[in-house]
């Protein structure tokens, strides 16, 4: 399933998200949880769960058989580095009634958006992104330029 769409929201005082129901469903897992994640300054994203982990796991793996086999003593300080980023960039939430999503207080600084500040939210296929707006349109006047020869070469 892809997972489209561009919607217009508004965080509450208490920095509560009500996410829309379609997009909230594409991303929760059964019991209603979810992996938000920090992705570039003004935007954080959303993940189901499992998705989250196998791409989690099978980037981890890859970097347990390089340090296994000796290939990363060069490059300890990138390996810490990685792992700082990795411990912050992360957290499985819990949307309360399928849909409402508390941004907690380590990812609002991140996201850049206050309480009674409007995001938006965008289905970005594999998961759904939260954009504080100024970022979400810089990205767009950046990149749709590139949309005709992007989508040409991946359904290619």
């Amino acid at each position: 399933m892809f997972i489209t769409g561009e919607f217009r929201r508004t965080i509450d005082d208490r920095f509560r998200l009500m996410l829309p129901p379609e997009l909230a469903q594409a991303v929760a897992d059964d019991s209603g949880s979810v992996i938000l994640a920090k992705e570039r300054s003004g935007c954080l994203s959303l993940w189901k769960p499992e998705d989250w982990q196998h791409r989690l796991d099978s980037g981890i793996s890859l970097l347990r058989q390089k340090i296994d086999a000796g290939r990363m003593e060069q490059r300890w300080g990138d390996v810490q580095k990685l792992g700082r980023l990795l411990s912050t960039r992360h957290q499985t939430l819990q949307l309360a009634n399928r849909s409402r999503l508390l941004i907690p207080e380590g990812f609002r600084p991140f996201l850049g958006c206050d309480a009674g500040k409007e995001v938006i939210i965008v289905g970005a296929v594999i998961c759904v992104e939260i954009w504080q707006p100024d970022a979400w349109n810089n990205v767009l006047k950046e990149e749709m330029p590139e949309f005709g020869e992007l989508f040409k070469q991946l359904t290619q």
